[in-house]
């Protein structure tokens, strides 16, 4: 058997959990991959210590002063990486022409300029960013779609679905005998509790997933089950699905990832253990399979499998995130940019949990008549939905 071509991969997002992840994969194959470009946020010191085990071509950080002082440590080092800063740098690292697939794994809206990127300029993007379609779902799907792109989505949800999925699943489900998407939720650390213990949450216990290792916005997400909101949305697009033919299931063990209910009464699911090395791998190597340092699922010991409805009363974000996609136009990127603001100001301590999902909604509440046809727009949408979000914030706290 030949060997596969060698794939240069740019990795954006690196030293978060999925970026971790996907260099654990990445270094059990090194003969199908090699990294070019690697880039983090803030973390220089996280990224120092990524650059001298993988070798990257270029390192990206935000900010001039951060990518100063590692292009300085890597020359103490004896490496001659390339260090780059600012946004303009990640789109240029998504673009390059050398590079075969971009692991689009930032967080939150500053993932979408380096994903949309990537989708133009045709290459395999593994998608961990639901953001960059939730805020610009019609936008990057045409964008994909021009380019001949490959998209691949990552998020374990997603990915299980695209599993089970058949190949061609464009123009409609009901076109290929799917009948319903059904998405799985751990339900987060407050499945069962009561309102009035929820509204007590605090970061430290936000942050605690019971079965996911995540970030810390992530983190809260999941417990507001707004991360789910924003895989709903996120499948919309992916899988060219309406929100009502999306099913949300609360199962607590996180070992049926997501599941597929077709016209004769079949139900296709994807199991697991809950490691994102899984998808990760599966999107590098698709359509082959390769080894993810992933343990085999220990079907006695899991012995058994739950399911229940979710809560939208004690968890409003996901009912506020399907009401977004049904609005269509720029309600989604509102969505998203309102709860970045207020979960940001949750983690600083300044909002409490309950108080998320009330902010998210009184900036949904707001009429704003801009459109979200061009990327320009989408911005646009995304910085007044952030300060409308502040400013109902200040006067919580004022």
């Amino acid at each position: 058997m030949s060997q596969p071509a060698l794939q240069r991969i740019t990795v954006l997002g690196s030293t978060g959990s999925i970026g971790k992840s996907t260099l654990e994969v990445i270094a059990k194959h090194p003969e199908r991959y090699h990294v070019y470009a690697l880039t983090a946020h803030t973390s220089k010191e996280a990224l120092l210590a990524q650059c001298k085990v993988h070798r990257p071509v270029v390192a990206v950080l935000d900010h001039p002063a951060d990518a100063a002082w590692l292009q300085q440590a890597l020359l103490a080092s004896g490496l001659s990486i390339e260090v780059l800063a600012g946004p303009e740098a990640l789109c240029r690292v998504s673009r390059e022409a050398s590079v075969d697939t971009v692991m689009a794994a930032i967080v939150g809206a500053a993932g979408l300029l380096p994903a949309l990127a990537a989708a133009e300029s045709g290459k395999r993007v593994l998608l961990a960013n639901k953001e960059a379609l939730v805020m610009s779902g019609a936008l990057f799907m045409d964008a994909v779609a021009r380019s001949g792109a490959t998209l691949l989505p990552i998020d374990s949800e997603h990915n299980a679905i695209y599993q089970c999925l058949p190949l061609e699943h464009r123009g409609g489900l009901r076109q290929h005998g799917v009948r319903q998407l059904l998405l799985t939720a751990s339900g987060g650390p407050f499945r069962g509790w009561s309102a009035e213990s929820i509204a007590t949450v605090t970061p430290e216990q936000a942050c605690n997933h019971p079965n996911w290792s995540m970030g810390r916005k992530i983190s809260v997400d999941s417990a507001t089950l707004m991360n789910k909101g924003l895989e709903l949305i996120e499948a919309c697009w992916l899988f060219d699905a309406t929100p009502d033919q999306i099913q949300v299931v609360v199962h607590p063990q996180s070992v049926i990832h997501s599941m597929v209910a077709y016209d004769d009464g079949s139900v296709i699911a994807q199991l697991g253990n809950p490691d994102m090395r899984t998808p990760i791998a599966y999107g590098l190597s698709w359509p082959e399979r390769i080894d993810a340092g992933v343990e085999t699922l220990d079907l006695f010991q899991v012995a058994r499998l739950d399911f229940e409805a979710p809560d939208e009363m004690r968890f409003p974000c996901l009912r506020l995130a399907r009401e977004a996609m049904l609005m269509g136009g720029a309600a989604p990127a509102i969505l998203n940019a309102a709860n970045e603001v207020a979960v940001d100001a949750f983690l600083d301590k300044r909002l409490g949990f309950s108080d998320i999902a009330a902010v998210v909604a009184n900036v949904m509440a707001e009429p704003y008549d801009g459109c979200a046809d061009t990327l320009e727009q989408i911005l646009a949408a995304d910085q007044w939905a952030r300060e409308h979000a502040a400013l109902i914030i200040q006067q919580q706290v004022a």
